[in-house]
């Protein structure tokens, strides 16, 4: 379920009780609006047993209270991504900035507060503890601490769930459950990792992420002419016969997956209204295509229209093709 949140639609004398309902969808908390109310846009997501909240607001304080702490909902993990300025965390007794890109942890079942006087501005994921299969004496460690400067595998989360809140509803269509399990799984191996790489909670979440992590590699890196297998098995430090099997193990080829996501990101870029100047052969060279009639063919097999008939025709308006499997 997908749902759009716009405090600009709501009745003025109105909007704050209807923001703090909003609010309690993802967590009950109490917050502080600036006068003269709330400004509130963002959506709110359930896949599967992941709750995903992407919020822009002039809230300059959300306060988990020792009182809510005490409710009756399952107690569960909050993942934040910040998305713009910064914000400060505090829980069990620590303080963390956080950036854009900087992940950060924060738990329901203690009080918590996040301050930004410029108002929220955060992607925020919530699952429920039980999920994440971690000694809760784990989790508490890593509660309002920075999760992502340099650290290789949160650095590839904030990729990845930066990626799945700016399109909740491909993958919703995808298949919520398909879409929950791994992200949790991801969201156990940033957490594991950042204790401790070598103990066994971390190389099971490595092993479980592996697959995603390729993926989200080779999805950085689509730009790249030069990607190739032993490029991948080299940067996540495995064989590159590896590779080729924890890929086959989902179904996937690894050639016929960088050239179709090549096509979407041309096809989606060549679709938004680029000035005339820019060619289509800049596009395909941007995402790592070195020989434009090559790039034509493929495109017209993928698309049934040539890369120009594309652009012309959805600039246009007159059609609308449905996108690619986001996996």
């Amino acid at each position: 379920m997908i749902s759009i949140v716009d405090s600009s639609t709501i009745a003025a004398g109105a909007r704050a009780a209807s923001m703090r309902a909003v609010a309690a969808r993802i967590i009950p908390v109490e917050l502080d609006f600036p006068e003269p109310g709330p400004v509130v846009r963002g959506t709110l997501a359930d896949l599967g047993a992941l709750r995903m909240s992407s919020i822009h607001s002039n809230v300059t304080k959300v306060e988990r209270t020792p009182r809510l702490a005490r409710d009756d909902l399952a107690p569960s993990l909050m993942l934040g991504l910040q998305i713009s300025g910064s914000s400060l965390v505090v829980q069990e007794g620590r303080e963390a900035v956080v950036r854009p890109g900087d992940l950060v942890v924060y738990s329901s079942t203690s009080q918590y507060t996040l301050v930004d006087s410029e108002g929220y501005r955060q992607h925020q994921f919530r699952m429920p503890l039980e999920k994440l299969a971690l000694p809760w004496d784990v989790v508490r460690q890593v509660t309002a601490t920075r999760l992502s400067p340099g650290h290789p595998v949160a650095d590839l989360a904030a990729v990845y769930f930066r990626h799945l809140a700016g399109r909740p509803r491909a993958f919703a269509d995808a298949g919520a459950d398909a879409v929950s399990q791994p992200s949790m799984e991801l969201i156990r191996a940033v957490i594991s990792t950042h204790l401790d790489v070598t103990s066994t909670a971390g190389r099971e979440s490595l092993r479980a992420t592996l697959q995603m992590r390729i993926l989200e590699y080779v999805r950085a890196h689509l730009g790249d002419p030069t990607l190739n297998a032993a490029q991948i098995a080299a940067e996540q430090h495995i064989s590159v016969r590896h590779l080729y099997n924890v890929l086959a193990a989902g179904g996937i080829s690894l050639g016929e997956w960088i050239r179709s996501r090549r096509l979407e990101a041309c096809r989606d870029e060549l679709g938004r209204g680029l000035s005339q100047h820019v060619t289509i052969a800049s596009v395909a060279q941007r995402w790592g295509f070195r020989d434009a009639s090559s790039f034509g063919r493929l495109f017209r097999a993928e698309y049934g229209l040539s890369p120009r008939e594309w652009r012309e025709t959805a600039h246009a308006g007159e059609v609308a093709i449905a996108p690619g499997n986001p996996a």
